[in-house]
């Protein structure tokens, strides 16, 4: 029971906390979750997110997330990361503040990462 419970509370911060978290106006809330899941992933592992924005970047099939580090040395950088997707919600690159990320690393993110529920449990807009 507690196991569905807490099924349940993740399913509705996945939906919900785009919204709350300043995302534009039909912004695709599968894409902005697969971003976000990314950037702890990307971090260094002492360092907590701090959501700025997740919003549409550049290109119709992008996304892009703008962060805040603490507990880290370069706390206070902005930094941020864009990824583009292919069909659906299929990841296809990720490019940050200091350059793309390598197509071996996006592929082991998409294929054993950003689905599990470690995952889940440490996107930022989940904090």
């Amino acid at each position: 029971m507690r196991d569905l419970l807490r099924r349940t509370r993740c399913a509705v911060l996945v939906l919900l906390l785009p919204a709350l978290s300043g995302c534009d106006r039909g912004l695709d809330a599968r894409r902005a979750a697969v971003c976000r899941r990314a950037v702890p992933a990307l971090v260094p592992r002492d360092a907590s997110v701090s959501l700025l924005r997740v919003g549409s970047g550049s290109s119709a099939d992008s996304i892009r997330v703008d962060y805040r580090l603490t507990g880290s040395g370069d706390a206070a950088k902005a930094r941020w990361i864009v990824c583009a997707f292919g069909p659906g919600s299929s990841l296809d690159s990720i490019t940050t503040e200091s350059g793309p990320v390598s197509g071996a690393s996006v592929y082991l993110l998409r294929h054993y990462y950003l689905d599990t529920p470690e995952a889940v449990a440490a996107d930022p807009a989940g904090r």
